[in-house]
């Protein structure tokens, strides 16, 4: 599998633990549910990317899922985060919306879904951690103006509809300079479960 993985690797690093291009994510260790659904995004147009989506077009959801797995499958450190040159107001005001959200414009916590620990929740919820700043940042972004999409109920959208320029800033610089506690793994479940747009999200997988 590894052999039939290299056109991956040629961007998103050894293994699939990503490069220093600050773009390209990594793949190595997130849920395999998660992987297989962007990996179909990008097959059928959800997501825009020319070389993933020339690479995956003739793919079967059988092959993706082979795919998502090998990738889930592996296990390697995170290497420790750049510092960040952002001024300390706007990483407190990231680290302030990923864990309590803002309840005034209805925006909730990034916890919420992605776990206490922002490592993920099995079996479609990435983990937070580990990425790069320009990457979330361009996800977000991609979110607000509908570039991405999920299958129906597609409660990111929601979440990106909310967002402005300064939360991404915010939230995406303070992300991207937290460390990846060793042994990090995507939580099992959530305590009191999934909110009900993620719920059905996740049943809709």
């Amino acid at each position: 599998m590894a052999r039939r993985m290299a056109a991956c690797i040629t961007c998103h690093g050894r293994d699939g633990q990503a490069t220093n291009s600050g773009y390209f994510p990594r793949l190595a260790g997130k849920p395999a549910g998660y992987l297989y659904e962007q990996l179909r995004s990008f097959r059928d147009g959800r997501r825009q990317q020319a070389d993933m989506s020339h690479l995956l077009t003739n793919l079967s959801d059988a092959y993706l899922r082979d795919m998502a797995e090998y990738f889930a499958s592996l296990d390697f450190p995170y290497p420790p985060p750049a510092a960040s040159d952002l001024p300390a107001a706007t990483l407190a005001r990231g680290r302030e919306l990923v864990f309590g959200g803002d309840t005034a414009r209805g925006l909730p916590a990034c916890v919420r879904c992605h776990g206490e620990a922002l490592t993920g929740v099995q079996p479609g919820i990435p983990s937070l951690l580990g990425l790069p700043r320009l990457y979330i940042a361009s996800q977000l972004g991609a979110w607000v103006t509908g570039d991405r999409r999920a299958p129906a109920p597609d409660c990111m959208a929601e979440v990106g509809r909310k967002l402005d320029n300064r939360d991404i800033t915010a939230i995406a610089g303070w992300l991207a300079a937290q460390p990846v506690p060793a042994g990090a793994k995507p939580a099992t479940a959530l305590p009191g479960g999934l909110p009900v747009a993620c719920s059905a999200m996740e049943a809709h997988r």
